[in-house]
């Protein structure tokens, strides 16, 4: 039996529904980290129990299904009163409705696909970074129209801040319709006594979504489809906000170097103020900086250039002061012939040699592909595995001599991992962070910017994001996580189910970089390894991860105490 069935859960099991008694009208909560999808039936939970720790948000689904048409139904939010009259705001909350996607061909190589409607984009119910009512729009969050014999949910996303008092918070939230029905829904939320670092753990390197949307307009607008937004530099701000929101690195603005009658480099302090302001807003822990060909064709000859330049990068980082934030440069993408080794071997080990404080990524795992190309040490500073190209002792080696390693997924290639793209399991989002801290990676990659539209014409229509050039391959959701705001009122972006299923295993590894920093490795160890013990092998149960992140927090309670 899994060792995590015998934790003392602190969630329900089965709730008595609340609200309207005809059969016609069914409303009920999911927790777990699973999508619901439009064909299946009623579940039996009703009231919400969720846990967190301060300066963390934390999801719940709420599911409606009717017998008969229920038109205008809405959702609305209720303070949750907690100790000594503390309280979690309603308005502090943030709603969307589920929006659903017509899956008919599987993702390559998902030998489990089901068609069927699969709910994914999210529509909020509020302007996400103003907070304002929206206009009108193509899709609007509530009123909702709900159909006869079909499941839609509702998105609710809580929030705890630093200043939260720990205990239990209680509220009620009401779904009503037009004709006086309604429906409570109770909400529990336990916050711990602690709280998650403001600046996460775990780096993350996703790409700049406000960057993707920037041509995808451009690209509408020479179609004469759709003209671009009037104000970016709102989009630019809703966009790290959003991301930010979810523990995930926004795009800062860019350093660059400015050449010197003496010969050095200089970057303008005025950049490094942004980036530092920048920094504090949005939480950042990685930089990825220029690629030094910006600065020199020949890493070996122009060696002493090459240093300049990088020391400008040394220069700023000690005027930043904000040593969390890692400067990294993206050397090469997934070196994959003799040449691109050989590339990849006189550029990076050029760089390291200067001791500068930008490290060298490459997208490749440490054993080599080829041994008659040789390998890549000493030549990069950070390794980024895909998931099916991960060897455990090559990742241990490198660790072991202080070389960083993060992760990546694209496409699915090699032995089954938990892939990213629509008809596979939810849980496949959550998954990674556990399996990464298990072998110390620290950090995850990501192409597409989130918001990999390239391919198709609206992505809230068409969920194939991505095909391969003769058209025979499929990927639904491939590159993207992320959807343009303009179809739900406002410029900007809108996230996703899979994006929040993102940032839970971004908080998890949190947890456990917590229990580790008091100690705690071996504990932390003792929960992950039954969920996660390799990429190919994993457990497919959603109910166990909030049993094993409770636990983790006790835990880390018992070893702060």
């Amino acid at each position: 039996m899994n060792r995590l069935a015998g934790f003392t859960l602190w969630m329900g099991v089965c709730f008595t529904a609340v609200g309207d008694s005809r059969a016609d009208w069914q409303v009920w909560t999911v927790v777990q980290t699973r999508r619901v999808l439009r064909d299946e039936a009623a579940g039996p939970v009703v009231e919400a129990r969720l846990a967190v720790a301060r300066n963390q948000w934390r999801g719940f689904q709420i599911l409606l299904r009717s017998d008969a048409p229920v038109a205008g139904v809405r959702v609305e939010a209720g303070d949750l009163k907690g100790p000594g009259g503390s309280i979690l705001r309603a308005a502090d909350a943030r709603l969307y409705r589920q929006h659903q996607f017509h899956l008919t061909k599987p993702t390559y190589r998902n030998d489990r696909f089901k068609p069927g409607w699969y709910p994914d984009a999210l529509i909020p119910f509020d302007h996400p970074l103003t907070r304002k009512p929206l206009g009108a729009a193509r899709l609007a969050a509530v009123p909702f129209d709900l159909p006869a014999g079909e499941t839609h949910g509702f998105w609710v996303d809580l929030y705890a801040p630093p200043g939260a008092s720990s205990g239990e918070y209680r509220g009620v939230y009401r779904v009503t319709a037009t004709g006086g029905k309604r429906a409570e829904v109770p909400v529990t939320l336990t916050v711990w006594d602690f709280s998650l670092p403001a600046v996460p753990t775990m780096r993350t390197a996703l790409g700049s979504p406000a960057g993707a949307l920037r041509g995808y307009y451009q690209r509408r607008a020479k179609q004469g489809k759709e003209k671009e937004p009037a104000d970016w530099a709102g989009v630019d701000a809703q966009c790290a906000e959003l991301v930010s929101r979810h523990r995930i690195n926004a795009t800062p603005p860019p350093l660059v170097p400015v050449g010197q009658p003496d010969g050095t480099f200089r970057i303008p302090s005025q950049q490094v103020a942004a980036l530092r302001e920048f920094a504090d807003r949005y939480h950042i822990n990685a930089v990825q900086v220029l690629h030094p060909d910006q600065a020199v064709k020949d890493p070996v000859a122009e060696r002493g250039r090459l240093g300049a330049w990088l020391k400008s990068f040394d220069r700023a980082a000690a005027e930043l002061d904000r040593p969390q934030v890692l400067f990294y440069t993206y050397l090469k993408d997934e070196p994959n012939t003799e040449a691109e080794y050989k590339y990849v071997q006189r550029w990076g080990r050029a760089v390291r040699e200067a001791r500068s404080a930008v490290k060298v990524l490459v997208v490749e795992q440490p054993q080599t592909q080829d041994p008659a190309w040789g390998d890549l040490y000493g030549a990069v500073d950070i390794w980024c595995p895909l998931f099916s190209l991960f060897e455990p002792k090559p990742v241990a080696d490198r660790l072991a001599l202080g070389e960083t390693v993060w992760t990546y997924t694209a496409l699915c290639q090699g032995k089954a991992t938990p892939w990213w793209h629509t008809d596979y399991p939810l849980l496949n989002y959550r998954v990674p962070a556990w399996i990464a801290w298990r072998y110390r990676i620290s950090g995850i990659l990501y192409w597409g910017d989130l918001a990999y539209w390239s391919q198709i014409e609206d992505p809230w229509v068409d969920p194939q994001t991505y095909w391969t050039e003769d058209k025979s391959l499929l990927f639904n959701g491939e590159g993207s996580l992320l959807y343009p705001g303009r179809a739900a009122g406002y410029d900007g972006i809108a996230p996703s189910l899979r994006l929040k299923a993102l940032r839970d295993s971004i908080d998890d590894y949190e947890y456990l970089a917590l229990l580790a920093r008091l100690g705690r490795a071996r504990d932390a160890e003792r929960i992950v390894l039954p969920l996660a013990p390799s990429w190919f092998q994993w457990e497919a149960d959603p109910a166990l991860y909030e049993p094993a992140r409770a636990e983790l927090a006790r835990l880390i309670l018992a070893a702060k105490h």
